[in-house]
């Protein structure tokens, strides 16, 4: 069986919150609310981010309360989803990081309008970056390639080529245009 271990001020505020008292939402709110943004924002030191995580936290604390069990009190079960929220922010900033880092600067500047809110969006932007170079010819792929995936500079790879400087860069030029342009046309 387990173990209860949360006070009767903590089940009251539970219950009551369940049952639909605003009241009483609004004093644990304003109870926790600077803690949790507290938390929040000294992993996360945007003030509009935190404040908006920190409401993603109550909201999602609204939504877990019906299976709350009592096995923590409820500063406890706040701080948890703060964690894991904050974690979670962390984790997809570093992901569009890494991914927008290894892509040709060309694209990301194209897609600085995107926000990636999840892997499936990260999975999918990857994909569709792959299917674009390969719908490429042959000389497109390996020019943007060794720019922008190798970061080889333009003279590196016109001698690499056996290509004028000129030339190499209208190739450039050409493959970026038709990599752009191919790109917008999938979905």
């Amino acid at each position: 069986m387990t173990k209860i271990i949360t006070s009767d001020h903590d089940q009251e505020m539970v219950k009551r919150i369940i049952n639909r008292d605003e009241r009483a939402l609004h004093i644990l709110y304003k109870q926790y609310h600077p803690q949790i943004f507290g938390f929040v924002y000294k992993r996360i030191p945007h003030k509009p981010i935190a404040e908006e995580i920190t409401q993603d936290i109550f909201i999602q604390f609204l939504e877990g309360l019906r299976d709350f069990r009592f096995q923590c009190s409820i500063k406890t079960f706040l701080f948890a989803i703060a964690r894991n929220k904050a974690i979670d922010y962390m984790r997809k900033k570093k992901m569009k990081q890494v991914l927008f880092s290894h892509l040709p600067s060309f694209v990301v500047e194209g897609l600085s309008h995107i926000v990636m809110d999840d892997e499936l969006e990260r999975h999918d932007l990857q994909h569709k970056f792959e299917v674009t170079m390969h719908e490429l010819p042959h000389d497109y792929r390996l020019i943007l390639r060794l720019k922008y995936i190798e970061e080889h500079s333009v003279q590196e790879i016109s001698k690499q080529l056996a290509k004028t400087f000129k030339s190499t860069e209208s190739l450039l030029y050409r493959a970026r245009k038709a990599f752009i342009e191919c790109y917008n046309t999938k979905p």
